[in-house]
């Protein structure tokens, strides 16, 4: 069944499957709420209203997302009556489509629980899934029952996106949807990089081995001291998210052109 919603391969312009990267997409929701409409007119483009509601199957694509090729996997999954056997497509997916249908307020409910298990899930794990709520069936406008501000307060109390689509309608937001949730994969998986410390050179005063020279005060400035010699200390600059501007200007006494420039990073200079 997975070949009858599958696309076909171009070879000649896409690598082979086995070296694409991999994105797991579930789609979860109560029954009726469109999430194997969804799948089927994301494949194919074509809008099918009957299916059998106890099929679940997992179909792949190849998408070129932002110019990038990457082999999407989705599972169509078949809860009956909510979340149940959950660990099937908890240890598998990448991320999740939570879906529930804007004229079922019933639907709308059972999205809580969803997100209420994948929240506990990420609680237990060290990896975090992205998760994206989506109203389908918005071409039901006129039968809407859950109002666009509820479906966006419980994305925002769970830490999720938010859409509205239609599985009859418009293929181009239901594309943006799925690779949305690719880009997340990848943001995620970039964001839990290691990220190696970086060096920056700093002078420090080395202990007087002579008397001190005075500079005499001028203009009411302060009495300071110098040596002629320092060695060189070397300082951990913070994380890039944590970072400020950090700028070591040497000695006039020691220099008295204006050293080079160097950039270490977008805001970090050495002067």
């Amino acid at each position: 069944m997975s070949s009858m919603f599958g696309k076909p391969r171009a070879s000649t312009e896409r690598p082979p499957q086995n070296s694409l990267p991999e994105c797991n997409v579930a789609i979860l929701g109560c029954r009726g709420a469109g999430k194997s409409a969804l799948t089927v007119k994301f494949l194919t483009k074509r809008f099918i209203s009957e299916y059998d509601p106890n099929l679940e199957d997992t179909y792949s694509s190849e998408e070129l997302v932002d110019q990038q090729p990457v082999l999407l996997k989705v599972m169509d999954t078949a809860d009956q009556d909510g979340p149940g056997n959950c660990e099937r497509y908890l240890c598998w997916a990448s991320a999740f489509l939570v879906v529930y249908s804007i004229d079922n307020r019933k639907s709308f409910e059972g999205c809580q629980r969803y997100l209420e298990v994948l929240a506990l899930h990420a609680r237990g794990c060290q990896r975090r899934c992205p998760v994206l709520l989506l109203g389908n069936k918005l071409d039901m406008e006129q039968y809407r029952q859950v109002l666009s501000a509820e479906g966006m307060s419980l994305a925002s109390r769970f830490g999720c996106l938010f859409h509205e689509v239609s599985a009859c309608q418009d293929f181009t937001r239901v594309q943006h949807v799925f690779h949305e949730a690719v880009r997340e994969v990848r943001r995620q998986a970039e964001w839990n990089l290691p990220v190696r410390p970086l060096f920056i050179s700093e002078e420090r005063p080395c202990p007087p081995v002579a008397t001190p020279v005075a500079l005499p005060t001028h203009h009411s400035l302060a009495t300071c001291t110098f040596n002629t010699l320092s060695p060189v200390n070397y300082k951990e600059i913070p994380s890039v998210a944590q970072a400020k501007l950090v700028t070591v200007k040497s000695s006039r006494a020691q220099s008295k052109r204006k050293a080079p420039t160097l950039t270490l990073l977008k805001g970090f200079k050495i002067f």
